[in-house]
């Protein structure tokens, strides 16, 4: 009878343990001279290069340790650079739709914490409370009734931002499905 080629391992149950198959494993090793562990650690050859040496964790946490990302870039094309990247990065930014995630006490933002600070309030204030205070301070700052104070006018935009920061988080959690 000739010798079947299907596997045992197909269906359930399984008839041996995972991961005892006896077929070779391919194993990439280190890329650096002379060491025999497996290299599974990618690192990038050069700044805008898709190729990649393969290192073990050792040589990989030494590789790292030297990298210098913006070498070769003058200052001002590695801060054009990083700029860029911080723009670009928004996939790596925190969720703005999660009311949980972020710094600030759990249920308010950290920005919303600063606006509340700036327009005088505990951080149990709710929106009348904002915008009441916000009417308060934007009428002893305002720079018709006083023109010749620059510290009033810099503290009346303060207010002002403060209030559209707190008014954009009332309109998310209005709007928010529950």
């Amino acid at each position: 009878m000739p010798r079947s080629s299907r596997s045992i391992d197909w269906g359930f149950p399984r008839w041996r343990s995972y991961g005892s198959e006896r077929e070779a494993v391919r194993v990439r090793l280190c890329d650096r001279e002379g060491c025999s562990e497996p290299g599974d650690r990618p690192a990038p050859k050069s700044p805008n290069s898709n190729e990649r040496w393969y290192f073990c964790e050792t040589h990989a946490a030494e590789y790292n340790r030297n990298w210098n990302y913006f070498e070769g870039l003058s200052e001002e094309e590695a801060k054009q650079r990083e700029a860029k990247e911080r723009r670009e990065a928004a996939g790596f930014s925190e969720s703005s739709h999660h009311g949980w995630a972020g710094p600030g006490d759990g249920s308010r933002s950290r920005d919303e914490m600063r606006a509340l600070e700036v327009l005088e309030l505990e951080v149990d204030a709710d929106f009348a409370d904002a915008r009441a205070a916000w009417r308060r301070l934007a009428k002893e700052n305002h720079p018709d009734v006083r023109p010749d104070d620059p510290e009033a006018a810099r503290r009346f935009h303060a207010v002002q931002a403060a209030f559209e920061v707190l008014k954009a988080a009332e309109d998310r959690r209005q709007w928010r499905p529950d």
